[in-house]
């Protein structure tokens, strides 16, 4: 998530130019988060860049909050900070590789797009701490029953049962 300047189209009268706001330059960060698509239970971490440091420390955090006698799978996809040999997955963490090009498998996915549809476009952000905030004010408000609806994938019904 981030701040990009693009060229956006809006309806308009006919021979005139609407008038808009438009941001200049590029500033990012990045949503990492798993999702349990049975509950609705989320946990996100919003980092600076994606590597395999920032990788590490989000299965790190996660692990941390998983309870003693839990298994966590996580599904994702083949990016080179997923698969990394330096990455250490912590013990009760299990990740399963998604096939190139599927990102609708991954139920994650869908969750990036919602946000980016209802609370992270069309907005103004004044550096990098306004897009921090941004992302965890978007996060927070999403619920376990939007999270639910937004990963309800057919084939996590067949797994889950």
């Amino acid at each position: 998530m981030g701040l990009k300047g693009r060229a956006g189209h809006r309806w308009w009268v006919r021979g005139a130019r609407p008038r808009g706001l438009r941001q200049i330059g590029y500033e990012w960060a990045f949503l990492f988060g798993a999702v349990r698509p049975a509950t609705g239970q989320g946990f996100a971490l919003v980092l600076p860049e994606v590597s395999t440091a920032a990788t590490q420390a989000f299965l790190d955090r996660f692990a941390a909050r998983l309870a003693a006698d839990a298994h966590a799978v996580l599904v994702l996809d083949q990016a080179g900070w997923h698969a990394s040999r330096s990455l250490v997955v912590p013990p009760g963490v299990t990740l399963v590789p998604l096939p190139p090009y599927a990102p609708e498998l991954n139920p994650v996915e869908r969750v990036r797009l919602f946000l980016r549809e209802r609370f992270l476009s069309h907005r103004l952000l004044d550096g990098y701490e306004a897009i921090v905030a941004a992302c965890c004010e978007a996060w927070n408000a999403l619920t376990p029953e939007r999270l639910r609806s937004v990963c309800a994938y057919p084939w996590i019904t067949k797994v889950a049962s």
